[in-house]
């Protein structure tokens, strides 16, 4: 095995070009990632010592040091005092981060951004259905009857909703998914408030979510879905009405929002 990590080095400092562009962190950084991209450097593994980098790169320590440190900020490197700088084990952390930086540096309208959760939730309800262990119905059992005592409540009622959502996205299994709905929802978080104002929206909310749960606790995963789709497309029709009347406007929801059954086709082949 030692034998191993002294060859990989070599391979690496061999592909390493010198720098000619102005912004050399910049430039390191980048050669950086795509020797990790290419898999000349594993997830785990250590970079060669900073002298030997320098000499390869052509660079100053100092600009050496501020691209390790920029690629540790974002969860890409781990540097350690006294053992080194090595390859993150995994690209969790890095990839949460970038998705987090372009949430918080863009404007984001919330059609767009549930869009995108409507396409995310109907694979984790999907998924919910096929991999949900019993404690994880136990728990969807007891959000729901929180859910239905809260329905004067709108804050308490939009923490259960929020609860009952990443519990389902968990429980897919896939960890990306869960990543980028707790992401998204986070930004979404001033808008379901809002929404759950309107008459009757909790009680049509509840019964939204019981829907999904029944699909999921028949393992039916096509079901929690469709369930999922009829239930974001339903929000999303709120939350026109909802930014109607701040409008001050008294038409109805935009013709324009598309309804669950249009929606729930469309995102079908986004799933697949």
């Amino acid at each position: 095995m030692s034998a191993v990590r002294q060859s990989r080095p070599k391979s690496v400092k061999s592909k390493i070009r010198r720098i000619t562009k102005v912004s050399i962190s910049e430039e390191i950084a980048k050669q950086i990632i795509n020797l990790i991209s290419n898999g000349d450097l594993l997830p785990g593994q250590r970079l060669p010592s900073e002298r030997e980098l320098c000499e390869h790169f052509g660079a100053s320590r100092s600009s050496l040091r501020e691209a390790l440190r920029c690629l540790s900020i974002v969860g890409i490197l781990n540097a350690r005092v006294g053992d080194g700088t090595s390859v993150a084990p995994d690209g969790g952390r890095f990839l949460r981060k970038i998705v987090e930086w372009r949430l918080i540096t863009e404007r984001h309208d919330v059609e767009n951004l549930m869009e995108v959760r409507i396409a995310l939730e109907g694979i984790s309800a999907a998924n919910a259905a096929l991999r949900a262990n019993q404690e994880d119905m136990e728990k969807f059992r007891d959000l729901l009857a929180k859910m239905k005592l809260a329905a004067k409540d709108a804050k308490r009622f939009a923490v259960l909703d929020v609860e009952f959502h990443i519990g389902l996205a968990k429980a897919s299994g896939n960890a990306v998914v869960f990543d980028l709905v707790s992401m998204i929802r986070s930004h979404l978080v001033r808008v379901l408030p809002r929404v759950l104002q309107l008459p009757n929206a909790m009680p049509l909310s509840t019964k939204e979510h019981i829907a999904i749960f029944e699909a999921v606790e028949r393992r039916d995963a096509d079901a929690a879905r469709e369930a999922m789709h009829a239930h974001l497309g339903a929000v999303l029709k709120r939350y026109a009405l909802v930014d109607k009347e701040n409008d001050g406007a008294s038409a109805p929801a935009r013709e324009d929002v598309p309804t669950p059954h249009t929606r729930s086709r469309r995102f079908k082949k986004i799933e697949r």
